[in-house]
């Protein structure tokens, strides 16, 4: 994939570059067309989450990185820094530790069915939780197909 002719490699290196130093995590980027442009869309996140204050620094620093590639210079395009929706896929340990207490609707590789399964506790590629009857339920992330954070809008502490 290319940016206005420029791999999208380098977009993507530089991104890294600006996450690494501001202790955040790449989580993706991507381009799309958007009309006559191009969006390029980079998702960042951390534990505890990214703060509007923090993507706006991330993408000033973001977009100063990639002014400085000549390439682009004289092919405008759209930069757009995100944190990640709350319907991301959770693929990485990661995701699950920034998951623990959360509801996460889980399939599992070679089932039928989705488990809902509260998330306690992430030790290594190892996820502990408890279902809605509060059986406890313990897997590791190989296993899984897809989990998805729900969200629960009366979800009492």
């Amino acid at each position: 994939m290319r940016i206005m002719g420029v791999p999208l490699e380098s977009a993507r290196d530089a991104a890294q570059a600006v996450c690494t130093s501001l202790g955040v995590d790449l989580e993706d980027c991507s381009v799309k067309n958007a009309g006559r442009r191009e969006v390029l869309t980079v998702v960042v996140d951390k534990d505890g989450g990214v703060d509007l204050d923090e993507v706006a620094k991330i993408s000033s620093a973001i977009s100063e990185l990639l002014d400085s590639i000549e390439e682009l210079e004289e092919n405008p395009f759209v930069l757009e820094v995100t944190s990640p929706g709350t319907d991301r896929p959770l693929t990485h340990v990661r995701h699950w530790r920034r998951a623990i207490s959360r509801l996460v609707d889980v399939s599992f590789i070679g089932e039928q069915t989705n488990s809902l399964i509260r998330v306690q506790s992430v030790e290594g590629e190892q996820i502990s939780g408890t279902d809605p009857k509060g059986n406890v339920v313990v897997f590791r992330i190989p296993d899984i197909d897809k989990g998805i954070v729900q969200i629960e809008f009366n979800r009492e502490e």
